[in-house]
């Protein structure tokens, strides 16, 4: 297993290493946008004090900027990747699908 985002088979087996892998390449990965989170909400809250102290309204620029990295960087690793909920939902729906049609394609 190479990546977060690998693919295995819907029925395979996985082998006890192979799934300690997968789970902690999951962990890793929610870590880091938690970590992102926290990074983005410090610097954030330092920018909006200073921008407020001199009066002028500078701060909104970076913090939606940055706000949007942070939430397409969410989106990835809570909704998109392996494991997400609506991933799941999504592979559960093409299992459905397939299985009530004789041919996939």
């Amino acid at each position: 297993m190479s990546s977060l985002f690998t693919t295995f088979a819907p029925h395979a087996t996985l082998s006890a290493s192979d799934v300690d892998q997968i789970a902690r390449r999951r962990a890793a990965a929610k870590l880091g946008w938690l970590i992102h989170a926290s990074v983005y909400l410090a610097v954030n809250l330092l920018l909006i004090t200073i921008s407020l102290t001199q009066g002028k309204a500078w701060a909104m620029f970076p913090l939606a900027g940055w706000g949007l990295g942070l939430a397409i960087h969410g989106a990835v690793v809570w909704l998109a990747s392996p494991g997400g909920s609506v991933f799941e939902r999504l592979v559960q729906q093409e299992r459905d699908r397939l299985s009530a049609r004789r041919d996939p394609w």
